[in-house]
């Protein structure tokens, strides 16, 4: 009785223990994302096998993003920590220090060719994180609103869930060559529309220095009152200067950002005479109720917003 009582007991432990070890293994990856775009690429690469907490959320600004108490107890729980790099996230050293995580923290712009430049405005130059003086190169850290650069996160992504979850490998590979597809198909899209522009108009007013990897690969030119961060706030010379460039330089569309405030925006639009065309995502998705709420329809968003406001449809 006794010995069939200890068998009886032993296969029950060995059951929970197998149980509990095949529980563990199913348990979504937890993944901390810095913002809405990467936490966008990590959904169409981990699928169901990811559980993904977003830091800066939709519509929000990364560059002046303070955390919460919350953020270090996402990032302390976490598996892995999606970031950008490159001085995008200016808080992120003080939320891994204040969350002492053991996740892995992988930066996703690894791969990526830096575009370095020398802002066009004496007061509007400061790299996040980076405390450059005035008329110092700084790096661009915008390298998501390049395609091919996405493409490159996308990998990366991958590349960290299997090194995480090596039983969900050949999943997340799957996911990444199909969202890929998509990304290609994206791409050709976008360059479909700026061939539709004559090149004499493709001159366009933003917000901040986000799209410098987006004029570098597709051939816009983006004029920008605010350096590559939010932080800086461009003088009463700056903004004279930029008026007497765009008067000069003919721009044809001038544009909002979804994380900045639309008054300077304005006042240029009201002192050169060119109309306000609507609103591009530059640094956050949309909400899900919004135009931009995945990275592929923020593109998307973008191109038609600029090919509609120069060309006038």
């Amino acid at each position: 009785m006794l010995k069939s009582f200890r068998a009886a007991l032993a296969l029950s432990v060995i059951t929970l223990s197998a149980f509990a070890t095949s529980s563990a293994f199913a348990a979504p990856l937890k993944v901390v994302a810095s913002f809405t775009v990467i936490a966008d690429f990590a959904k169409n690469v981990g699928g169901d096998r990811v559980n993904i907490t977003t830091i800066v959320g939709p519509d929000g600004d990364a560059h002046v993003y303070e955390p919460s108490p919350a953020d270090a107890v996402a990032m302390a729980k976490a598996d892995v920590v999606l970031v950008n790099g490159l001085h995008f996230e200016g808080f992120l050293q003080r939320l891994v220090d204040a969350s002492a995580t053991k996740a892995a923290i992988v930066t996703l712009t690894k791969g990526v060719t830096p575009i370095d430049f020398k802002p066009e405005f004496a007061d509007a130059d400061a790299a996040e994180g980076a405390g450059t003086g005035s008329g110092k190169t700084v790096t661009d850290p915008h390298a998501f609103q390049s395609i091919a650069n996405a493409k490159i996160y996308v990998k990366n992504i991958a590349d960290a869930f299997c090194a995480a979850d090596s039983a969900g490998c050949d999943s997340y590979k799957a996911n990444a060559a199909a969202y890929t597809a998509k990304l290609d198909g994206l791409e050709g899209e976008v360059k479909a529309a700026i061939q539709s522009i004559p090149q004499a108009k493709r001159v366009v007013i933003t917000s901040h220095d986000a799209f410098g990897y987006f004029e570098h690969e597709y051939g816009l030119t983006f004029l920008a009152p605010e350096g590559i961060s939010t932080e800086s706030e461009p003088s009463a010379a700056d903004v004279a200067k930029l008026v007497s460039q765009v008067k000069q330089d003919k721009a044809a569309a001038i544009f909002v950002e979804n994380i900045t405030n639309p008054r300077l925006i304005e006042q240029i639009a009201g002192e050169t005479g060119i109309k306000v065309g609507g609103t591009l995502y530059s640094d956050a998705l949309s909400g899900s109720d919004g135009p931009a709420s995945t990275y592929v329809d923020m593109m998307r968003n973008n191109i038609t917003q600029i090919k509609g406001a120069i060309l006038g449809s």
